[in-house]
């Protein structure tokens, strides 16, 4: 029994007497989660992350794709994980700020489950169509579709698509079939097939098919237009007046996760683009780089919660 004694003795001075430090982390691979499938933007931007990071980390960062229910499936994953900082999420605002209000049975907190590192950055969609369909500007495609009932169809490959996709039929007050896909690229080989009449698509995977003419691009939904594509016009300026719809992108960890090892993956992902050369690589696929603090972060995610609650309420999304 006196032996026994000294094993628990001494395992529980070795638990106390061990927390996790920065100067320890990492001691081995870090997993980071990109809510879509492979050829999205998230997967994209994970990947383009993943290098900086584990450079600065001097460890392997591994992309682990887990697409499904428009990024809450991969959100729910992260926040069950040890709080230790080797489980990563590229959050975006599908899962953290549109996904309770679109869902029914989001088992998850966005504020509460979660630790935020840093914001990465902003991106807008573009409005792209099958080049069938005899719309050359946003006017003539709601002409279109108001003269031909029925007949158009609209997909999406997450909650802003959605949305942006409801926003317009409720504004310009015509009706299109939705068809939801878990990610960009099936989603986008229908458009390009002509199985479905368009989608609002991130610049990363749409712009290609536009620039080959695959494609018709008829406008972005942010208030100014890209940088990436001057020449295409915002829905505000196409008509829709007000439309702007801001789609964000940036790092969390599981709750619980000790703030010297947040304070070393921000600093780590912050420093890994500090140069002009990396930031213009994440620019080049559609993003707009925004670093900050983790405490910025979460005052964003959360201000974000409200702001998404509206905008689903007033698209008239119906919830899953």
């Amino acid at each position: 029994m006196k032996q026994l004694l000294r094993v628990l003795e001494a395992a529980t001075a070795a638990l106390l007497g061990s927390p996790l430090h920065a100067d320890d982390y990492p001691s081995k691979p870090i997993t980071l989660v990109a809510i879509f499938g492979p050829g999205s933007a998230s997967d994209i931007i994970c990947r383009i992350i993943a290098q900086p990071l584990g450079i600065a980390l001097k460890e392997t960062v591994i992309v682990e794709n887990r697409p499904g229910a428009n990024g809450a499936l991969a959100a729910l994953y992260t926040a069950r994980q040890p709080g230790d900082g080797y489980t990563l999420l590229l959050a975006t605002n599908s899962p953290m700020s549109a996904a309770p209000f679109m869902m029914k049975n989001v088992s998850y907190d966005p504020v509460k489950d979660f630790t935020p590192i840093t914001r990465v950055g902003s991106y807008t969609l573009m409005l792209v169509l099958n080049p069938s369909v005899p719309a050359k500007s946003v006017k003539e495609l709601i002409e279109y579709a108001k003269a031909n009932p029925g007949k158009l169809s609209f997909a999406s490959a997450n909650t802003s698509g959605i949305v942006a996709g409801e926003t317009l039929k409720r504004w310009a007050e015509f009706d299109m079939l939705h068809v939801p896909y878990k990610s960009a690229p099936p989603a986008l080989q229908d458009v390009l097939a002509g199985r479905v009449s368009m989608m609002f698509t991130d610049l990363t995977t749409g712009l290609p098919h536009v620039k080959s003419g695959a494609l018709r691009a008829l406008a972005v939904t942010r208030l100014h237009r890209s940088p990436l594509f001057p020449e295409l016009p915002t829905l505000d300026e196409a008509g829709v007046t007000g439309f702007d719809m801001d789609s964000w992108a940036g790092i969390v960890a599981p709750a619980g996760t000790p703030p010297e090892v947040v304070a070393k993956l921000n600093r780590a992902v912050v420093d890994g683009f500090s140069s002009k050369e990396a930031r213009e690589g994440l620019a080049r696929l559609g993003a707009e780089p925004n670093f900050g603090t983790p405490e910025s972060f979460g005052a964003m995610i959360a201000a974000e919660i409200p702001k998404w609650a509206e905008t689903v309420r007033a698209a008239g999304v119906r919830l899953d």
